[in-house]
């Protein structure tokens, strides 16, 4: 394995060390494998992922699918370049219609799950849960740069799939995601402690002849019978990375005694893996007392004037489940 922090002035290469046997949460690490021209990043997730989930009192179902979403979301959004927002968001007809996970580059994240707990019944995949609808992947540089957003149709597939798709259809550079959220038991001193951990990989062919990373189109769904489907046959790296990473398995990416690195070596040694510095993780919501007085008296006065109750407007941040108290005066009410 080979370490590298990024330095222009350097014109040697990056030193070979032992992987960290040191397991490192609520962080991602950027990784190459350049024989066989794959980039991807690596998602480990501990107390931030339990402190987002724990803001709401989640049946563990949904819990587990918005944990996927807030791996899924820092996997994408940690590529910014910028201080920006990466914003996920699905809306579907299925038993949890609405998921956001809001990402500020570099590090803060705060999401949000609405469910329904009649509908939700013995469902426990993330493709039942959802159901059908669509997936949205928002870019937003900040007020003086046009937003980018990206949709993806939702049609009882997983979280996985939806990316996949995504970059088939919209980035068309070959990718492959790996998710996994479970639930872990730690004995501590007044007993058992129940927290949520995450992991996520995604692993993207980069080769530097773009004819190298041609795919096949999208199945033609209900084309008439007989048409050819089209297809190419994929270039040796690209079919060993993918063979690589589905021998992933779910343990290994929320381990909490396997360090990312030993992972990445695990998967890569034979080939040589370099790995970039780690970029910290962080559960904090972006929400202020001045933020909602500033939201509240953007509506008009009538509206404000039915949100006073027992002589207080009260607003709660679904995010981060704070209450904001204001007077009828201080929300301009009188």
């Amino acid at each position: 394995m080979t370490s590298h922090i990024p330095d222009p002035a350097a014109s040697h290469d990056p030193p070979v060390r032992a992987p960290s046997s040191v397991p490192v949460d609520d962080a991602v690490i950027p990784f190459e494998v350049g024989a066989l021209d794959l980039r991807g990043r690596l998602t480990r997730l501990g107390p931030a992922l339990d402190e987002l989930l724990a803001r709401h009192d989640y049946p563990a179902p949904v819990a587990k699918l918005l944990g996927e979403a807030i791996v899924l979301t820092t996997l994408l959004g940690s590529s910014l370049k910028f201080e920006g927002r990466f914003i996920l968001q699905t809306q579907t007809d299925g038993p949890v219609s609405f998921l956001i996970v809001d990402f500020r580059a570099p590090a803060r994240l705060r999401a949000y799950a609405r469910f329904d707990e009649t509908r939700l019944g013995d469902a426990s995949d993330s493709g039942a849960l959802l159901g059908r609808g669509h997936l949205a992947m928002t870019i937003d540089q900040g007020p003086d740069m046009s937003r980018y957003q990206g949709l993806v149709a939702l049609e009882g597939g997983s979280l996985e799939d939806a990316a996949h798709e995504y970059f088939l259809r919209s980035e068309q550079i070959p990718t492959r995601v790996r998710l996994a959220v479970g639930e872990e038991w730690r004995r501590e001193g007044d007993g058992p402690k129940r927290g949520w951990r995450g992991g996520g990989m995604l692993l993207q062919f980069l080769p530097k002849a773009p004819e190298r990373a041609r795919q096949a189109d999208l199945h033609p769904g209900d084309a008439p019978d007989g048409e050819a489907v089209h297809s190419v046959t994929e270039d040796d790296a690209w079919v060993e990375g993918q063979s690589l990473i589905g021998t992933v398995e779910d343990l290994e990416l929320i381990d909490p005694d396997l360090s990312g690195e030993r992972l990445l070596y695990r998967l890569f040694h034979e080939r040589g893996v370099t790995v970039f510095s780690s970029q910290a993780l962080h559960a904090r919501c972006s929400c202020s007392r001045g933020a909602v007085e500033a939201m509240l008296k953007s509506f008009a006065l009538e509206d404000r004037s039915s949100m006073v109750q027992d002589g207080k407007v009260a607003v709660t941040c679904e995010f981060c489940n704070s209450v904001y108290e204001f007077t009828p005066g201080e929300a301009g009410v009188e």
